[in-house]
């Protein structure tokens, strides 16, 4: 029987040390996403490039969910318009 790992006891650093991952910044991977979409502001694209990077300085150490709502989630939401009517807020 293979052993498993539940998600809590695992880092992302032990995964890339284990099964030898390495990130890629390569806008081809992943193309379907990326096709047929609308174009960016420079405002979008800024900010998406300090969500980016802020993702993955935290990343090396364990994310928990509420720092990743704070500094991932919310600016994404507020950028896609969510916080805007006719969307509603509950917590």
């Amino acid at each position: 029987m293979v052993p498993t790992i539940t998600a809590k006891e695992i880092t992302l650093r032990q995964l890339r040390h284990r099964f030898h991952l390495e990130r890629t910044d390569d806008e081809n991977f992943f193309r379907e996403w990326q096709d047929d979409l609308p174009e960016l502001t420079d405002f979008e694209k800024q900010l998406l490039g300090q969500v980016k990077e802020e993702y993955l300085y935290l990343s090396e150490s364990p994310l928990l969910e509420v720092i990743l709502k704070m500094v991932i989630i919310s600016p994404l939401l507020r950028l896609a318009g969510f916080y805007r009517h006719p969307f509603e807020l509950t917590a």
